[in-house]
């Protein structure tokens, strides 16, 4: 699985002044595999998005006709790398998980194993018609360790999750978004614009409230649901005893002429 050319970025950034960057894994010839190389840079870029103010959200996809065939095999064979120390350096899943901004995945082909693992801890995933996504854990005698087979049960249930994971089997993009993984599907030349204007949706709510409810959502889905209630009420309180009935008309008085224009 060698790269285009050795001296080609594994990680392409491009910031778009309206406020959202797209990441774009770039070993296409690899199929995007995660060698370690890859690894630490995407982890280093999600960490500098995170703490660049010009960048309110972010989108992860793949060049080529792969989102990422997991982690890179041949590297670990011939002794250049490891399946990881459960270390966060270095960690990409580890550095979407801390981000307090959110991240689009836009996924444009396979996502396997590893690479559908790096999918899911995404908050928002669209894909490409040509996206198709397996765990192949149970295959190749790996053990996940980034999540999938906690998330993925979480997010279309214990029965689907486990035959997902016990066959190896691929999931297509229409049954991912039939199941609830995926958000929608759209036409392959199609993802990247979809992706731009689903962040700039996200750009037109307020800073400060978009990283506080993407963190109430987070740390809440990881309690029970009392706790999460007990959480989201803590927070409300906390937060909306700043909030005057003014500004909130004035911003009530623009979602109104938003919707009227719609």
């Amino acid at each position: 699985m060698a790269d285009a050319a050795p001296d080609a970025a594994l990680i392409l950034t491009e910031i778009d002044p309206a406020g959202f960057a797209v990441v774009t894994l770039n070993r296409p010839q690899a199929m995007n595999a995660l060698s370690r190389g890859l690894m630490s840079e995407l982890a280093d870029t999600i960490d500098a998005l995170s703490a660049n103010d010009a960048v309110r959200v972010i989108i992860l996809t793949g060049a080529g006709r792969a989102f990422s065939a997991g982690l890179d095999l041949k590297e670990i064979g011939a002794g250049e790398g490891s399946l990881g120390s459960g270390k966060a350096a270095g960690d990409p899943v580890a550095a979407i998980d801390r981000c307090p901004k959110p991240v689009i995945g836009a996924i444009n082909g396979a996502a396997v194993t590893g690479g559908f693992e790096l999918a899911l801890c995404c908050d928002v995933l669209l894909a490409s018609s040509a996206a198709r996504f397996a765990d192949t854990h149970a295959r190749v005698g790996v053990s996940p360790g980034w999540g999938l087979s906690q998330r993925l049960s979480r997010a279309i249930g214990p029965y689907r999750a486990r035959e997902v994971s016990f066959t190896g089997n691929w999931v297509s993009a229409e049954q991912a978004a039939a199941w609830g993984f995926v958000n929608r599907v759209v036409a392959p030349e199609a993802l990247l614009d979809s992706a731009k204007a689903l962040a700039r949706d996200m750009l037109g709510t307020l800073p400060e409230m978009l990283l506080r409810y993407k963190a109430v959502i987070n740390d809440g889905y990881r309690l029970p649901f009392g706790e999460g209630m007990v959480l989201e009420k803590t927070r409300a309180r906390e937060f909306n005893s700043k909030v005057t009935a003014d500004g909130v008309e004035q911003r009530r008085e623009a979602v109104r002429a938003r919707n009227r224009s719609a």
